[in-house]
């Protein structure tokens, strides 16, 4: 996989990509990571890439000319036919594990990193193929918001972790993924569940299990309302509500 992000902060993005298991992605050659200077689409002598807004108001909005010439020069320098440009805007569709799972099929992402009051309109309707928000909060600007996505597909590339680690977490299915020990057996007066000590391989999954749909209810119950649940699944919620009521 190839990703441009586009920015007029480029040193932002430096550190989270050179740590970790991102830098391994990038070293072991799954995915290229590119950091791409909008000013460097500019033409006038203070490589100005904002300008205020028609019919006044607050702020600044980033320029269409130097966003399309970018985005194009990207274009014309892959092998793609269609490189897939992302908008990081509070206005977009929310991150979720699908959707970086449905990036992660993709060869080339090309992120534009917003800025100041946002983007010139024409951008959105003529450039961008995809608006993604990480939440409902508003950043600085789209750079950190674009590490956490990066981040978020990087890690789905085949050979990035083992299938069975990217399989059993929070988001791949409907439930939160259950508690996590190790040792010491006890710490502080706390105890690991002794069935994860007993070696009934059978009781533990049935237990964290229990655990996930549990876990879900009390933290998350609205992935429960929108999700389908095997019915091992639906008989652990109703014994948990039963004991509740």
């Amino acid at each position: 996989m190839k990703i441009d992000l586009v920015t007029i902060f480029p040193g932002i993005l430096e550190g989270p990509f050179k740590e970790s298991m991102i830098k391994r992605a990038i070293d072991q050659g799954l995915v290229e990571i590119s950091l791409v200077d909008l000013r460097d689409y500019t033409h006038d002598r203070h490589h100005q890439v904002d300008d205020t807004p028609y019919g006044g108001g607050k702020g600044m909005i980033l320029k269409p000319e130097p966003l399309f010439e970018a985005v194009e020069d990207l274009k014309a320098k892959t092998n793609e036919e269609h490189p897939w440009v992302i908008l990081l805007t509070p206005q977009g569709e929310r991150l979720n594990q699908q959707l970086a799972h449905d990036l992660s099929c993709k060869k080339h992402l090309i992120l534009i990193c917003g800025r100041y009051e946002g983007v010139d309109e024409r951008v959105r309707t003529a450039l961008v193929d995809q608006e993604i928000s990480i939440g409902d909060y508003v950043l600085t600007g789209g750079e950190l918001a674009s590490a956490v996505l990066v981040d978020a597909v990087v890690r789905l590339l085949p050979g990035f972790l083992a299938e069975e680690a990217s399989v059993n977490e929070s988001f791949t299915e409907p439930l939160l993924e259950h508690p996590h020990y190790t040792r010491p057996p006890v710490y502080r007066g706390m105890e690991v569940p002794p069935v994860l000590m007993s070696g009934n391989h059978a009781e533990i999954a049935r237990w964290r299990r229990e655990q996930s749909v549990r876990r879900t209810y009390e933290r998350r119950p609205d992935l429960l309302d929108t999700s389908i649940l095997m019915p091992e699944d639906e008989i652990i919620l109703n014994n948990i509500k039963k004991k509740e009521s």
